[in-house]
């Protein structure tokens, strides 16, 4: 492999309390309802924060809005937690070949945590949910991170912990690695690798 590209919640850190957190604090403060993790979790393939907060407020997000969502998210990020071994994989793998990330969350969102929880400087390449049309599992995420890394998909790893990352990954000729570790894992979704722990990944991607 030429490149890897990570997936974030689930995959790196472990934000399931915290992002629905934010998003529910961010909705009532648009005037929307008070929604439980469990209705929000459901609404992540919708897409980025302001196509889950359009529908959520049942109007059109506000960059008022966004940036409501935003602030909450980094007032929270201090309860973010980096699965174990994941900081040591990413040391390990940028001295072997550039680091990108795609994730659903919007860019912004992923500065946030990453910085917070001090991985942010391993990636070359940060690709938010908002900056591409299609969210997963349509593959542009990956296409557009490998092209900023300057590696065909083919030549590149993508490692997720969710169904629809390893179909991202499948649809866009990457090598579809599932981190099994992840709150999202599911065995009955096909992947090219399977990893049970962060540290298992740097025999898999060779």
């Amino acid at each position: 492999m030429d490149a890897v590209v990570f997936d974030m919640d689930g995959t790196l850190i472990e934000s399931h309390t915290v992002v629905p957190a934010a998003y529910r604090a961010a909705i009532l403060d648009g005037g929307g309802p008070e929604l439980s993790d469990a209705e929000i979790i459901a609404r992540y393939p919708l897409g980025p924060p302001s196509v889950l907060i359009t529908h959520l407020l049942r109007r059109p997000a506000t960059d008022q809005d966004l940036a409501r969502y935003h602030a909450h998210l980094a007032a929270l990020a201090g309860q973010v937690t980096v699965y174990a071994g994941v900081a040591e994989l990413l040391g390990d793998v940028g001295g072997r070949a550039p680091i990108g990330l795609f994730t659903g969350a919007s860019h912004r969102a992923a500065e946030i945590l990453l910085d917070r929880v001090g991985l942010l400087r391993h990636f070359r390449v940060v690709v938010g949910g908002d900056e591409v049309s299609r969210p997963k599992p349509e593959p542009d995420g990956i296409e557009l991170a490998c092209r900023r890394l300057g590696v065909a998909p083919a030549r590149a790893a993508y490692v997720g912990d969710s169904p629809l990352d390893l179909r991202a990954a499948r649809r866009s000729g990457a090598l579809a690695v599932a981190a099994g570790w992840g709150h999202q894992y599911d065995p009955r979704e096909a992947a090219d690798r399977i990893a049970g722990h962060p540290r298992e990944l740097l025999s898999l991607i060779g």
